[in-house]
C-alpha cells in the first residue's frame, strides 16, 4: 500500500540518524499502515526549495543540524519553547498548509528525567556550551531551583552560556574546563560534548554519584557513563532523549497520544545493537 501520509528527518549528514526507525515502529504500533518515514540530505542551502516542494500528504518534518535555527525564518509560526533557544527540531504541516515550528528536545530532557526519577534539583552541572548546552539549560530552568554551574573552554563560551541563562531566567556561573572533575559535586550533571571529550573525566567520578544526563547515543556507554553506573549512580542516556523527544513528535505529526514509548526505546536498542 502506498503512503497516504508522509514525514521525514532532514539533515546533513543524515544516515546516522535513528529517527526513521522509532517513527516507523510507533506506526506499526499505532496501527498506522499508511504512513511513512523516511531521511532527506538536506543542508542549509536546499531546505527551502525542498519545503516548497512538499504536498499535502506531508504531516511533518524532524530536523537535525544544520537545519534547527536554518528553517525559522520558513516558517508561519515557532512555539515560545522553540523561540527560547532559537532553535526547532519539529515542524507540523497543517491542512491549511501552514508551518509550524517546535522544540521537542527540552521537553524530551525533562520527560527522560523525570522518568529516572529526577523531577527537581536544588543545582546542577552543565558539562559544554554548544547548541545542546543551551537546551539544557531551558531544560533546567524547568527543574532546577538554584544555580547551575557551566563548565566551558573559552571566555567566549562562557559568556554565551551566561546569556542563554539571562534569556532563561537560569543563574549560570561559568568555570573552567579544567575545573570540570568538581561538576560532579552536583545532584545533577548534564555531559552535552561531542563523544571522547569527557573520557579524561571518568577517573574522577565520586563514590556515591548524583545524577549523571549524558545526551550522546553512540558509542554508549561512554567511558564516563560506565564509571558513572559503577559507582551506583543514576545514568540518563542520548536514547532516553531521542526517544522521548521523538514520542512528542509522533503525537504532533499523527495527532494519536500516547505515542508507544517502549516500542519506540526498544526498536532504537535494536538498531544501535545492529551497528
Amino acid at each position: 500500500m502506498s503512503a497516504t501520509r508522509r514525514a521525514a528527518v532532514l539533515g546533513s549528514p543524515i544516515a546516522h540518524s535513528l529517527s526513521p526507525v522509532l517513527h516507523r515502529a510507533a506506526y506499526a504500533e499505532l496501527g498506522l499502515e499508511d504512513w511513512a518515514y523516511d531521511g532527506f540530505e538536506v543542508d542549509e542551502a536546499a531546505l527551502p526549495g525542498f519545503l516548497e516542494t512538499l504536498g499535502p500528504e506531508w504531516a511533518g518534518l524532524s530536523l537535525t543540524m544544520p537545519l534547527k535555527r536554518a528553517v525559522i525564518p520558513l516558517l508561519d509560526e515557532i512555539s515560545s519553547t522553540a523561540d527560547a533557544v532559537e532553535a526547532v527540531n519539529t515542524v507540523v504541516l497543517t491542512a491549511d498548509g501552514r508551518r509550524l515550528g517546535d522544540n521537542t528536545d527540552i521537553p524530551g530532557m525533562v520527560a527522560a528525567l523525570r522518568e529516572r526519577g529526577v523531577r527537581q534539583v536544588e543545582r546542577a552541572s552543565v558539562l559544554g556550551a554548544g547548541a545542546t548546552a543551551s537546551s539544557a539549560l531551558a531544560a533546567l530552568s524547568r527543574i532546577c531551583t538554584g544555580e547551575v554551574t557551566a563548565y566551558v573552554r573559552s571566555q567566549a563560551r562562557a559568556d554565551e552560556m551566561r546569556g542563554w541563562g539571562e534569556r532563561l531566567g537560569v543563574t549560570v556561573r561559568t568555570a573552567a574546563w579544567e575545573d570540570a572533575a568538581a561538576a560532579f559535586e552536583a545532584p545533577l550533571t548534564i555531559a552535552t560534548t561531542p563523544a571522547g571529550t569527557t573520557d579524561a573525566l571518568a577517573a574522577a567520578v565520586p563514590d556515591r554519584p548524583g545524577t549523571l544526563f549524558d545526551v550522546l547515543y553512540e558509542p554508549w556507554p561512554t567511558a564516563l557513563a560506565a564509571a558513572w553506573a559503577d559507582r551506583g549512580g543514576a545514568v540518563v542516556g542520548g536514547l532516553d532523549l531521542l526517544v522521548h523527544q521523538a514520542v512528542l513528535q509522533v503525537e504532533q505529526m499523527t495527532g494519536r497520544s500516547p505515542a508507544p514509548l517502549a516500542a519506540m526505546r526498544k526498536a532504537g536498542e535494536v538498531a544501535l545493537a545492529a551497528r
